[in-house]
């Protein structure tokens, strides 16, 4: 075992998934999904001293994958304007601004790049630190903390990066920077710099962006599902198409419980048949004998309830909706399968 894997690198399957996320954090399922395998991990540091990656070619780098979720999402959802393509600083890729803009579709991501801006002798960050405060913000962070935030934000023609500017124009873009007054105890203080090409007037605007980049988080939750839920780092099948087979299973798997969850806190005295069919709603209440008045209310939120005793949620008239752990609990354990 040691002398095989010192002469054959093990390199594993990667995925790259998009998430289609409402506005108020509904997951309505995978636009995208790309995997691929590397053919090395180390050397990639030294390579980079060796090469300026500025000047290699988009489709050459690994990070042309959110170019291909970004089309493949923005052709699957058929109505580019509506759409707002969010990522976080791994996304911070210029040729992905050009690729939206060509697509008349839009982007909200958190940048990581400094990059040249008007005529090229300054930078984002040099104009943005004579944008005066625009507004203050109260956000929540965690249960019992909250944060007073400062909102800058303005208008900048944001410059292509050195080696690239022949073949892709400047942009016009807006620069959203959110800092949080203070300095905090415990933790370090909330620092978002936001770049997108949607328009920010007013401190009401800004705060909308800031909403809405916090519904990235939710393909965080998707991913934790898919890992830790269904167990995919744990499949151990022989082939690379065998696994993305798999895989592509669990997803379905990890959207629908996810999905579930979610609308259950929206909308919980919606009728069960929202999400389940009338086989699973025999099915359930056979499992958790359920014993109601026949003229009394059966909603959403009574089933997913039953569900979730089946995986040991208690529903004390003081515990919060069932989550994804005790769902997908539920979907683990045999009585469920």
């Amino acid at each position: 075992m040691n002398g095989r894997l010192r002469l054959h690198m093990v390199c594993g399957l990667l995925m790259h998934s998009s998430l289609a996320v409402t506005t108020e954090g509904l997951p309505l399922g995978l636009t995208a999904a790309k995997f691929w395998t590397r053919t090395k991990f180390k050397g990639t540091n030294a390579l980079k001293r060796r090469i300026n990656p500025t000047r290699v070619p988009i489709e050459e780098k690994e990070s042309y994958r959110w170019l291909e979720n970004m089309r493949q999402s923005t052709a699957l959802l058929g109505d580019p304007g509506r759409l707002v393509h969010i990522g976080d600083r791994e996304n911070d890729i210029y040729e992905f601004f050009c690729e939206t803009q060509a697509l008349g579709t839009h982007f909200l991501v958190r940048t990581c790049v400094d990059r040249l801006a008007g005529d090229g002798g300054h930078t984002i960050a040099d104009e943005m630190s004579e944008t005066t405060v625009k507004g203050v913000h109260r956000v929540s962070v965690g249960k019992d903390d909250h944060a007073d935030i400062e909102l800058r934000y303005r208008r900048i023609q944001v410059l292509p990066p050195i080696g690239k500017q022949k073949r892709y124009p400047s942009l016009s873009l807006t620069i959203l920077h959110a800092r949080e007054c203070g300095t905090p105890e415990g933790r370090p203080p909330i620092d978002w710099r936001l770049i997108t090409d949607l328009p920010v007037t007013t401190p009401d605007e800004a705060i909308e962006k800031l909403d809405w980049y916090a519904q990235r988080w939710k393909i965080e939750l998707f991913h934790k599902i898919l890992k830790s839920g269904c167990r995919a780092e744990d499949a151990r099948l022989r082939t690379a198409e065998r696994l993305a087979n798999l895989i592509a299973i669990f997803c379905i798997l990890s959207w629908r419980l996810f999905w579930m969850t979610m609308i259950n806190r929206t909308a919980p005295d919606a009728s069960p048949r929202l999400v389940l069919t009338d086989g699973e709603i025999t099915l359930i209440d056979r499992l958790a004998a359920y014993r109601k008045n026949g003229s009394a209310s059966r909603t959403l939120a009574d089933y997913l309830t039953q569900i979730a005793r089946l995986g040991g949620y208690l529903a004390r008239a003081h515990d919060p909706p069932p989550g994804n752990i005790v769902i997908w609990s539920v979907s683990a354990d045999r009585r469920w399968r």
